[in-house]
């Protein structure tokens, strides 16, 4: 079965950085979209980051400039470059995997890694 496993996730001061890996198996990872969600308790999980399968990238606006979406296909892995963290960036990340077809919708998501900024 597919699996994502994120890890990189911890405790980190603000203005510190953390780098999230996401490595997957068992798909054909070169042609899903990747996305890094996230949510803080009490809230609803949002769409952090995305990269398509040609590499474009799109962030929501509370992380441009501080987080990068990158992907390493021959790895099967993708990644997110945390940086001047802030604690409002406190969250569970969740790796997500998407591809639609005329027919299916596949979608796959890992377990979430936690990521605390807290002085």
């Amino acid at each position: 079965q597919v699996q994502l496993v994120e890890s990189g996730g911890g405790l980190v001061q603000p203005g510190g950085s953390l780098r999230l890996s996401c490595a997957a198996s068992r798909i054909i990872f070169g042609i899903y979209a990747l996305n890094w969600y996230r949510q803080a308790p009490g809230k609803q999980r949002e769409l952090v980051a995305a990269i398509t399968s040609g590499g474009s990238t799109n962030y929501t606006d509370s992380v441009k400039g501080r987080f990068t979406i990158s992907r390493d296909n021959a790895k099967n892995t993708v990644y997110l470059q945390m940086n001047s963290l802030k604690p409002e960036d406190t969250a569970v990340y969740y790796c997500n995997a998407k591809w639609t077809t005329a027919l299916r919708k596949y979608d796959y998501w890992g377990q979430g890694t936690q990521v605390t900024v807290s002085s």
